[in-house]
C-alpha cells in the first residue's frame, strides 16, 4: 500500500514516515502544499494523510485541486485545527476522515485501515490465500501449510502485492514503484533480491513453487 504524507512539522512527518514504513506501507513524504499536490497529480496513491496549515498551498486547496483533476485516493486530514468549522470545512472539500493533534498514531494505523477498506474497495482488511499461503493484513502474519513464516517488512509488502494480484503479471517496475518511495536510488534489481528472498521463506520447503517468473515480463503468483 502506497502512502503520500504531506506535513510541515519535519520531525512529525519523519515520525509518520518511519512507523508507516515499520508497518509496510511504502511512503512519499513532503512537507510543503505545492509538492503535495505535484505528488498527488503525478504519482497513484492507496491514501494520502494531509496537513491544513502548509506553506505554499493550505490542505484545503490540494485537496480541492486534486478531487477537480480527477483525484480519487481517500484523504485524511491530520491537524492541529480542531474547530468543527474546520472539519466541517475538511469533510465538505472532499475528505474521508478528519484527525485531530495530539494524536495517537495506533489511531491513525486503525483510521488508514477503515480508508483503505472503504475506499479500496478490494477487501484491504481480509484474509488472503494462495493454495495453501496465508496472510492476514490485519495481524501482518505470514503462513504457508500452517507454518508460521517470519517476513521483513519489505518482503511483507511485495507478497502482499502479489497475493492481491493473484494470477497477474507484475513488472518489475510496478512492484518496486508500489512498495518503494519515488527518492529510492539503491539497487535497480533490488524486487529481483527480495523475489529470491521470498522463495526461499515460501517456495523452498514446498513441491508447489507459487511465485512465478515470467521472462521478459516480471513476476506473478498463482494456485
Amino acid at each position: 500500500m502506497r502512502v503520500l504524507i504531506a506535513e510541515d512539522e519535519k520531525e512529525l512527518c519523519r515520525v509518520i514516515e518511519k512507523r508507516l514504513e515499520d508497518e509496510s506501507y511504502a511512503v512519499d513524504a513532503v512537507n510543503d502544499g505545492r509538492s503535495a499536490l505535484e505528488y498527488l497529480l503525478s504519482g497513484s496513491y492507496d491514501i494520502v494523510i494531509l496537513d491544513v496549515m502548509m506553506p505554499g498551498l493550505d490542505g484545503f486547496e490540494v485537496l480541492s485541486r486534486y478531487r477537480a483533476e480527477g483525484g480519487k485516493a481517500p484523504v485524511l486530514f491530520l491537524t492541529a485545527r480542531d474547530a468543527v468549522s474546520d472539519r466541517v470545512r475538511g469533510l465538505d472539500s472532499g475528505a474521508d476522515d478528519y484527525l485531530v493533534k495530539p494524536f495517537s498514531f495506533q489511531e491513525l494505523l486503525a483510521r488508514i485501515r477503515v480508508l483503505l477498506r472503504r475506499g479500496g474497495g478490494n477487501g484491504a482488511s481480509a484474509v488472503l490465500r494462495v493454495q495453501d499461503l496465508v496472510l492476514d493484513p490485519a495481524s501482518h502474519s505470514v503462513s504457508r501449510a500452517g507454518r508460521s513464516i517470519d517476513l521483513s517488512a519489505k518482503e511483507y509488502a511485495i507478497l502482499e502485492c502479489l497475493m492481491r494480484n493473484k494470477g497477474m503479471v507484475l513488472s518489475r517496475e510496478s512492484i518496486r514503484e508500489h512498495i518503494w518511495s519515488w527518492d529510492y536510488d539503491g539497487e535497480s534489481n533490488v524486487v529481483d533480491v527480495y523475489i529470491r528472498y521470498l522463495r526461499r521463506k515460501i517456495d523452498d520447503d514446498s513441491s508447489v513453487k507459487l511465485i512465478q517468473t515470467v521472462r521478459g515480463s516480471g513476476y506473478m503468483i498463482k494456485e
